[in-house]
């Protein structure tokens, strides 16, 4: 069962697991659990996806349940009317606010994306960021003594693909859990000193026009058990 963060006669929101895809793919023919289909099943009628989230990232997620309004909330999207906050963890200590200008090569799967034009100019992005908390722990991963880390809530201005998880790369503080960005040595040491090994990436609120009332949403995810987990090893 996922849980319902919002439900009317038009739209649906979601916490979305980690781990889960969101839609049956062929890059993965071999997963059997899609937040789509589970949703489907679980309210009894056909859902529309607004956007993604990526398979190790948790948290809100949103659906239509009619082309119409499909159309209207993935309008809002492409106008840049809609606002994402997420939070994470990465590896060292950051303090105060920044923002993170970097242009990002748009990346092509290797089968889907075989005739795709290779040779395109890098795509603006931009990430906002703001941290929350710092915490030095006493375990030694790699040259290090001791491991430092930071909790920042970052806030997508674009939305380039894996944009976060390359910007925080790009700034050399890679968020925790990342098995394609970030740092080995900080995953395995965190995995072997708090039982937590996945991305460290969550869809914490989600803020858009209502497409039928245009209220203003705002819709907010909890945090998984992982989560909840670090925070009490960190003190946070």
């Amino acid at each position: 069962m996922l849980e319902i963060l919002y439900q009317d006669d038009y739209i649906v929101a979601v916490n979305k697991p980690a781990g889960m895809l969101v839609h049956r793919s062929w890059l993965d023919r071999h997963e059997t659990q899609f937040v789509m289909q589970t949703l489907r099943d679980q309210i009894g009628q056909h859902v529309f996806p607004i956007h993604r989230l990526d398979r190790p990232t948790s948290g809100v997620l949103l659906f239509a349940l009619n082309s119409e309004m499909a159309n209207l909330l993935c309008q809002q999207f492409e106008e840049k009317n809609v606002q994402k906050r997420y939070l994470a963890v990465v590896r060292g200590y950051l303090s105060g606010e920044g923002e993170i200008d970097y242009p990002l090569k748009i990346q092509l799967d290797k089968i889907a994306d075989k005739f795709a034009q290779t040779d395109k100019e890098p795509q603006s992005a931009v990430t906002n960021y703001r941290v929350l908390q710092n915490v030095e722990m006493p375990y030694a991963i790699g040259k290090y003594q001791t491991a430092r880390y930071s909790l920042l809530e970052l806030t997508p201005i674009t939305g380039r693909k894996h944009q976060l998880r390359r910007h925080l790369k790009h700034i050399f503080h890679p968020i925790l859990g990342d098995t394609q960005y970030g740092d080995l040595h900080q995953n395995r040491g965190l995995t072997a000193q708090t039982g937590v090994s996945r991305l460290m990436l969550h869809a914490k609120t989600l803020q858009f026009n209502h497409p039928v009332t245009n209220e203003l949403m705002l819709i907010e995810a909890g945090l998984d058990e992982d989560w909840k987990r670090l925070f009490s090893v960190f003190g946070w």
